[in-house]
């Protein structure tokens, strides 16, 4: 298992364009990260890739400052090439196997959905956590499958690997989702869609405090 992967955990958060303000973007990373999140990943499906190297790149040099472990998602390239920590793989996205021989540095991250038959293919396959979900509806992508809780406990009791839970998560029902086994909750909108990243932040952060209390 890579190094890091024992840093995944507490407040991931997932920078997606398609739903966060693009002219307050870093400003409201800066929030984030200065609220205790030391999990962050940028997600982008435009093709500009002018853009994406540029915004990479940025988010990759505020999150060293702070320490906190940098994942692109669905571009190993692009994260090799902005010396990003690691990669997130999705169903359809590179394989790991692939991913793993191809850049073999990097962290990977892999989606299981609702699955722990595919949690144990990406096990097998050389991921370094995996993420489940979703567990409430999502905007981001409301087409997802739902995913049950009990499948956290489950993943915990069967691997090794950091657990994430994703999919519409918001400081009121994360708190369930952690005490079920999430090693991290992965959050875009219940932060970033907020009128205080900040404040939304802290709050998500101090539910792992209480927790591990």
């Amino acid at each position: 298992m890579h190094p890091l992967a024992k840093k995944i955990s507490g407040l991931y958060a997932i920078v997606d364009t398609g739903c966060c303000d693009e002219n307050s973007l870093f400003e409201n990373v800066q929030m984030v990260l200065d609220a205790g999140c030391r999990v962050l990943q940028y997600r982008d499906k435009s093709n500009d890739d002018k853009k994406r190297l540029m915004q990479a790149s940025k988010l990759r040099r505020m999150t060293t400052l702070l320490g906190a472990v940098f994942i692109i998602n669905d571009d190993a390239g692009l994260a090799s090439r902005v010396k990003a920590d690691g990669v997130h793989c999705g169903k359809d996205d590179a394989g790991i196997v692939e991913t793993r021989k191809s850049y073999p540095d990097l962290l990977i991250g892999a989606s299981c959905y609702n699955s722990i038959d595919l949690a144990e293919q990406a096990v097998n396959a050389g991921a370094d956590y995996l993420a489940f979900g979703r567990f409430y509806p999502s905007l981001t992508k409301p087409e997802a499958s739902p995913a049950d809780a009990a499948i956290l406990q489950q993943a915990k009791r069967k691997f090794s690997q950091p657990i994430v839970a994703i999919g519409g998560i918001v400081t009121e029902n994360a708190g369930f989702l952690i005490s079920s086994g999430a090693s991290a909750v992965a959050v875009i909108g219940g932060i970033f869609s907020t009128a205080d990243p900040y404040r939304s932040s802290k709050e998500l952060c101090a539910l792992f405090d209480s927790q591990a209390g």
